[in-house]
């Protein structure tokens, strides 16, 4: 496993930072995608008890995922070192979806506020689970600070905690695990067995990682001029009201440091799903919501990285 450097880090953040995810640019996640996509149907005519072929999924998108990365990194570095570096700053790029997930959000709040609902609603759809086809714009405010709030943990911090931990080979590791957990982790009729393994090794990359954007957020929202008090009472008393063992951690500190009530109502495939709610209602839900979200994403990353670096600088010098 070849370990990232500042240098590589700061390649990727930048890269994420200044191109997003264009469509035009080739990018590893699809390729996880497609195999994901073979291999179930393989798996499924070869493992007659699906758990088992759930399993085996698992093993041979991760294990691939992180082998074919390896090879690629060490042959490039085998060739030159400067081919080293940029293969493993593209790698480690395609990893991060700050950019990416600002951009896909803000098309939903410049819908909203031009006053077309429809076409809120639409580009909305793309980025959440629920039915989006009803929303008002008050859910359409929630949906959008609840999704930014459960991102920056799966799409920035728990990208960038594997990245530091084990470079491009354990951070496409970890997207190859989100992956399966967004193709297969339904728990429906046809994946309950099937995606069991996925979905809960899923729940056990993201533990940790939830919990240290959760802290993150605590810490960096004062200097935002959102409230650091109320996140970490929020994210304490109301973390754990999320079907997710972790989406409710970040949620609930995004929900306190904003002052707004998140969770409720919402409908999946036309059937209404009655959730706990997190956080109080001091604040209405509204572009601001949003914003406060946003800057809490670029804030906890950047701290992050902050942190990070304050570390890999005492440990080498």
């Amino acid at each position: 496993m070849y370990p990232i450097t500042a240098y590589i880090l700061l390649t990727a953040v930048l890269l994420d930072l200044l191109l997003g995810d264009p469509r035009w640019l080739p990018h590893p996640v699809v390729g996880i995608g497609h195999m994901v996509s073979i291999l179930e149907k393989v798996l499924r005519r070869l493992a007659k008890n699906e758990r088992l072929g759930g399993i085996l999924l698992l093993i041979t998108v991760v294990g691939s995922a992180a082998s074919i990365t390896l090879l690629l990194v060490k042959g490039a570095y085998a060739q030159h070192p400067y081919l080293g570096f940029a293969v493993s700053a593209w790698l480690s790029y395609t990893c991060l979806a700050a950019r990416s997930l600002h951009a896909e959000s803000k098309l939903v709040a410049d819908r909203l506020e031009a006053g077309d609902l429809a076409g809120a609603r639409e580009f909305l759809s793309r980025i959440v689970g629920r039915d989006t086809g009803n929303l008002d714009e008050p859910e359409i405010w929630r949906a959008l600070v609840e999704t930014v709030a459960e991102n920056t943990s799966d799409g920035v911090i728990a990208p960038l905690f594997y990245l530091m931990l084990g470079g491009p080979v354990l951070g496409l590791a970890y997207k190859a695990v989100n992956t399966l957990d967004s193709m297969v982790g339904y728990k429906n009729e046809r994946y309950l067995r099937f995606g069991w393994a996925s979905a809960r090794f899923d729940d056990l990359a993201n533990w940790l990682p939830a919990r240290l954007t959760g802290l993150l957020m605590v810490t960096v929202a004062p200097l935002l001029g959102l409230s650091g008090k109320s996140a970490f009472r929020i994210m304490s008393r109301d973390g754990r009201n999320h079907s997710s063992p972790n989406s409710g951690i970040p949620e609930a500190a995004a929900a306190g440091s904003l002052g707004v009530r998140l969770g409720g109502a919402n409908s999946y495939f036309g059937a209404i799903v009655e959730k706990p709610t997190i956080g109080d209602p001091l604040r209405e839900l509204s572009r601001d919501s949003y914003r406060g979200a946003i800057r809490l994403m670029y804030g906890t990353a950047m701290l992050m990285l902050v942190a990070w670096g304050i570390i890999f600088f005492l440990c080498n010098y």
